[in-house]
Formats: structure tokens, C-alpha cells, sequence
């Protein structure tokens, strides 16, 4: 398993009808490029807000080590 830096595009409504698109980044173990955007696609699925998977990027994290 390997770490990945996930970029995803979501767009919100600030309130007065203008979307703003915010880019969020996750950290994803995966064994993959592809597993990496489907651990996140289903991850977000539930999300009401629209979102894009923008970049997917191999780390040389090893480990996660806390709580």
C-alpha cells in the first residue's frame, strides 16, 4: 500500500447564488492511482456539494503514525 495526495475541485454557493470552486486535499491509502480515486469518489458520494477529482499524486509517505 502506498500514500496518495488526492485534489479534489468542490463548488459551494457563498450564499448570495455565486459558486466558488475550493480545492480540498486528502491523503489516501491505496494500492493505486485508480484505487486512490475510487476510495475518494465513494468517500465524497454522500457529499451534497459537487465535486472533481482533479489530481492524484504518489507520495513518499510511509506511514501514519498517531491517533
Amino acid at each position: 500500500m502506498m500514500y496518495y495526495l488526492v485534489k479534489v475541485k468542490v463548488e459551494t454557493d457563498n450564499g448570495n447564488g455565486k459558486i466558488k470552486k475550493n480545492t480540498e486535499q486528502y491523503l489516501v491509502k491505496a494500492v493505486s492511482v485508480t484505487d486512490a480515486e475510487a476510495h475518494i469518489t465513494a468517500f465524497l458520494q454522500s457529499s451534497p456539494l459537487e465535486f472533481e477529482v482533479s489530481s492524484v499524486t504518489q507520495t513518499k509517505i510511509l506511514n501514519v503514525i498517531g491517533n
